[in-house]
């Protein structure tokens, strides 16, 4: 018995000491910061198996003893950082160096909203987040966009929707989906972006020249759309939104879903359908208005914090009809729209698009990638193509009835890279490079005369910026950029047109054929355009901010303002560019002021834009064609100014009830000629007053006021035709703008949890409250009929 006893102690005692001679290893160790190196004091080493931990010192240094050999999972972690876990294998003492994201927050992109603070940025911006994004879900990106104060729209009609910033639009402004800058055509008024806004998880605004990364020619400013953020976790998820409305009797779908793992790899698909027949205003029919909508993203990658990269692919396709009544056969029925209180044509409503109409296909396609530097910072490298198709129909009889009018297709290719240099936490510093080639094709077997000619172009752009944290209340942003434009075309010109406008005396050069009553030409332009921009920002104290602002831009004349030369069927107008265009050259001043506490908010933009050779369309009286007499509108320069102001005030009224004011003002006038500008917006303000209860299922209830004033500064664009039916001579009006006018907005919606992990949404809204009739300013189809009627609209949203 005893001699058992001593064997059992014996060989206990052997494992013990056994075991204690092996577990003496040390595992030893620094935890750094990526981007500059420094140490990374507090961060927390925790062996999952053994349930040992220790924190790093003010060195960065950290010690774990007494350890057996084997395999073990460390985790290394930090406030504001990236969490890293990797699996070490234990055979002796061992010393290793971990990196982490240590200021990750601080280089995320901020965007000034009105309940955020201006010293987070030098630039004048906005920002519209998911929730307002869904519950635009069947709208276009010009209708959300006005949302925000200093930002409207120029329509054709109520589908064709251009954003307006600050009284600029189409090629002053880029607009950016995912990263790429949209190329669809965006010289047209009537060309309206093609994009989904279901798309984006966030749609940023950027006033201004500032965002000089983007472009130089961004003389009105930049729109960024954002993508859903990749969540590096094992996870699937999805959003269905299906909204229906009265007013065009249609409905619009968009579903969602994404799938990720804890290793990085993502993907995420979406797709969008509308559907709307004819509109209404609150006394007719607006005949031929319908909408059919189709579009489809596809995006997939890898996200890993020191390389990944993303693919992704969009399509949309837009079948757009245009009021019937717009088509106008000749500059007679012109007088009798503009005189006429309701449009020439009202029909029974259809969901028929027949012409007039645009059918617009844009497809995307991008691939990108990236990969962090330890202690300098992030290379990124891109490529993407995109392919615009546009057809425009006119009313057409006989064999040519099915074939558009105008056929183009444009080609765009972009390369471009960029490097972040972030290493220190109170300065950054980013160059970057772009080279770009477009082709556009205009299809001669139209049997109508082309608009815009057969033309390719190069881009080559080269920027560096520099931001810089001067203390804890100041900061400064610095950029300049350079960017060269060539364009290359051949286009016909009628020997009549080119004597017309003076060509033969300074553009003889550029012809290569005579074709009997044509000339072939082949104009060259070479374009070299410098831009800058600084801007400060300070933090006074906790509750005031200021910043202020200079950019300096340059944008070369589209083809549209340089080669358009004939009937613009869709605009039922003569429109003539002029080869003798320069560019454009910008002095933005800006500054804002930022006020908040407890309960309020309130931030104020103020700007002035200096514009020289500034580029703009006005009619100009009537030519005589073999359809009868069509008004003429040309391109012109002048030097122009711009000035106003933007207001944003926020107020809570009690913890439920708040209330909210944006109002905006802006002129313009013409420096050369002492007149005003043309399609300058009018000023406007919007009040709510919102009520949320949060215990009702997130209830929430607000109610809109909108007021547009009548805009009464204009330039006098006027003009006298003969009308041979009358044998009398008639007055055009074409300047006079429309009434003021008041719209009353209702919104309501409410939230159920169906599961732990799904919920639905239930919304419901009512536009144009009281069926006011009115006319805006900036809708190109005002001569021919009121705007919008009443609409109720309900959707639901399912996430799951």
């Amino acid at each position: 018995m005893i001699q058992k006893i001593f064997l059992c102690v014996f060989f206990c005692s052997a494992t013990f000491i056994s075991s204690a001679q092996q577990c003496t290893y040390n595992f030893k160790g620094i935890v750094t910061d990526y981007h500059d190196g420094t140490p990374i004091f507090g961060a927390s080493i925790f062996i999952k198996s053994l349930n040992k931990y220790a924190t790093s010192d003010a060195r960065g240094h950290f010690e774990i003893s007494d350890l057996c050999p084997g395999k073990i999972e460390v985790r290394i972690s930090h406030i504001s950082c990236e969490t890293k876990e990797v699996f070490i294998t234990l055979d002796n003492s061992f010393f290793q160096e971990f990196y982490l994201e240590h200021h990750t927050e601080e280089l995320k992109e901020v965007r000034i909203v009105a309940t955020s603070k201006l010293k987070t940025k030098t630039l004048q911006s906005s920002v519209l987040k998911k929730e307002l994004i869904d519950a635009y879900s069947n709208s276009s990106l010009g209708d959300i966009l006005k949302n925000i104060a200093g930002v409207s729209a120029i329509n054709t009609g109520n589908t064709i929707v251009k954003p307006m910033i600050n009284g600029l639009h189409s090629s002053r402004i880029i607009l950016m989906t995912n990263g790429v800058r949209l190329q669809d055509q965006e010289w047209g008024i009537e060309h309206a972006p093609n994009i989904d806004i279901n798309t984006a998880e966030k749609i940023s605004v950027i006033k201004g020249a500032n965002a000089l990364e983007y472009g130089g020619d961004a003389i009105g400013g930049v729109i960024v759309v954002s993508p859903d953020r990749v969540l590096v976790k094992d996870t699937l998820y999805g959003k269905s939104i299906l909204t229906g409305q009265t007013n065009g009797s249609g409905f619009s779908f968009h579903t969602a879903l994404s799938k990720a793992t804890k290793a990085g790899w993502y993907v995420n698909a979406k797709t969008t359908f509308k559907k709307y027949g004819d509109f209404e205003s609150p006394a007719y029919v607006l005949s031929n208005t319908g909408l059919n909508s189709q579009a489809f993203s596809l995006r997939s990658g890898l996200k890993k914090f020191e390389t990944g990269f993303n693919v992704y692919y969009t399509y949309v396709k837009n079948n757009i009809g245009i009021l019937k009544s717009s088509h106008i056969g000749n500059v007679e029925d012109l007088v009798h729209a503009i005189n006429s209180n309701e449009p020439l044509i009202v029909a029974p409503f259809s969901y028929d698009i027949d012409a007039p109409k645009q059918e617009v296909t844009h497809q995307l396609v991008k691939i990108d990638f990236y990969k962090r530097y330890r202690n300098t910072g992030k290379l990124v490298l891109q490529y993407d193509f995109q392919n615009n198709q546009r057809y425009e129909y006119d009313i057409r009889v006989g064999a040519d009835k099915e074939k558009p009018s105008i056929d183009l297709n444009l080609n765009s290719h972009t390369l471009k890279t960029s490097f972040e240099f972030d290493s220190k936490s109170n300065q950054t510093y980013k160059v970057g490079l772009k080279a770009a080639y477009q082709d556009n094709f205009a299809n001669p077997n139209t049997g109508v005369r082309r608009l815009i000619p057969d033309y390719y172009a190069y881009d080559l752009g080269l920027f560096t910026i520099g931001n810089f944290v001067l203390n804890d209340k100041t900061n400064l942003d610095l950029g300049l950029r350079y960017d060269f434009n060539y364009i290359n075309a051949k286009k016909f010109y009628f020997k009549s047109r080119w004597n017309e406008r003076n060509y033969d005396i300074d553009f003889n050069h550029l012809i290569i054929g005579d074709f009997k009553t044509q000339w072939l030409v082949n104009p060259t332009f070479k374009y070299h355009n410098f831009s800058a921009s600084a801007g400060i920002s300070h933090q006074l104290n906790e509750k005031n901010s200021v910043l202020f602002n200079y950019a300096l831009s340059s944008r070369a004349p589209n083809p549209s303002e340089l080669f358009s030369d004939g009937l613009h069927h869709s605009a039922a107008r003569i429109e003539l560019g002029d080869l003798r265009m320069q560019q454009e050259l910008s002095h933005r001043i800006s500054s804002s002021y930022y006020f908040e506490n407890e309960k309020t908010s309130v931030l104020i933009d103020l700007f002035y834009n200096l514009i020289h050779n500034f580029m703009y369309i006005e009619p100009e009286g009537t030519e005589q064609t073999i359809r009868g007499a069509f008004p003429v509108w040309g391109y012109k320069k002048t030097n122009a100014s711009l000035f106003g102001v933007d207001i944003n005030w926020q107020q809570q009224l009690t913890n439920k009830i708040d209330f909210n004011n944006k109002t905006s003002f802006i002129r313009g006038r013409d420096l050369v000629n002492d007149r005003h500008l043309i399609d300058i917006p009018a000023a406007n303000t919007v009040n709510s007053i919102r009520y949320q209860n949060k215990k009702w299922h997130h209830f929430n209830a607000t109610l809109e006021s909108n007021f547009v004033f009548a805009q009464n500064l204009f330039p006098n664009n006027n003009f006298d035709v003969f009308i041979p039916t009358t044998n009398n001579t008639v007055l055009v009006d074409v300047s006079s703008t429309p009434n003021s006018y008041h719209l009353l907005k209702f919104n309501t919606d409410t939230s159920f949890k169906l599961s732990e992990n799904s919920e639905i949404t239930v919304g419901f809204t009512i536009t144009n409250i009281l069926n006011s009739k009115y006319r805006d300013y900036l809708n190109r189809l005002r001569y021919f009929a009121d705007d919008l009627g009443r609409n109720y609209v309900l959707q639901l949203k399912f996430k799951y």
